[in-house]
């Protein structure tokens, strides 16, 4: 079993500025990955809770730049979000900003109520962080579940989301998405070990624009198709 981690232990293991690798696995996989890591790693635990709910609102321009951009393989490219992370009862405004070298680059302020309309507060941290004014909207919304691990050796989360959903509706029942944040890419991670060990291996992919591309078919999205393939080939 593993032990637990509280929120404001992890918060040592913050990781705004990280190396992030993703995984999509079958959901059927996720106990057998789970028990392989049990010795190094600890689970985050709210109030007996392992088992988190993330809602999330993600915002874009109007002609959807920040979508396009990651369509396009851009290699500087935002996201921006406000998150309610329900067990915890905290909200932030988040700007993930990821450069050209690969880091991801994470700024968030907590914020009073997780309303679609942006606060002048919220705005201005916003044109802060990404120094331009931007006139952005509400493009979609999700909720998922997550796992959170916190490594016992090294400066090294892990999460693992499940029953994503977006504007209400599960995307795929059997999809997981694993995700390894550290400083810079290690290999040796006992996490990214495992699932080499089950032929399981890095895969590029954006819950936001995955959303975009399979709640909006008239988008631009010959990028995201063979992505939404392997999802589908991966969880039957």
């Amino acid at each position: 079993m593993f032990s637990p981690i509280t929120l404001s232990e992890m918060d040592e293991v913050r990781l705004m500025n990280r190396m992030d690798t993703k995984f999509v696995v079958n959901l059927n996989l996720i106990p057998e990955v789970l028990q392989s890591v049990v010795n190094d790693y600890r689970i985050l635990e709210i109030s007996n809770n392992r088992l988190m709910t993330y809602d999330s609102k993600y915002y874009d321009t109007e002609n959807l730049s920040f979508y396009l951009n990651h369509h396009n393989k851009r290699a500087n490219r935002i996201k921006i979000r406000k998150r309610n992370y329900v067990e915890s009862g905290i909200t932030f405004l988040e700007i993930k900003r990821k450069d050209n070298k690969g880091i991801t680059h994470k700024s968030r302020i907590p914020i009073d109520n997780f309303s679609t309309q942006l606060s002048k507060e919220g705005q201005e941290f916003i044109t802060e962080t990404v120094r331009k004014e931007l006139d952005i909207s509400l493009s979609i919304s999700n909720r998922f579940n997550r796992i959170t691990l916190v490594s016992k050796h090294d400066v090294e989360r892990v999460t693992m989301d499940f029953n994503l959903g977006f504007d209400g509706n599960v995307l795929n029942e059997n999809l997981a998405i694993i995700e390894l944040k550290q400083e810079k890419l290690d290999r040796t991670s006992k996490l990214f070990q495992a699932l080499k060990q089950r032929q399981i291996h890095p895969y590029s992919i954006s819950k936001y624009c995955i959303g975009m591309a399979t709640t909006q078919p008239n988008l631009k999205q010959n990028y995201f198709k063979h992505k939404i393939l392997t999802i589908n080939k991966k969880t039957a």
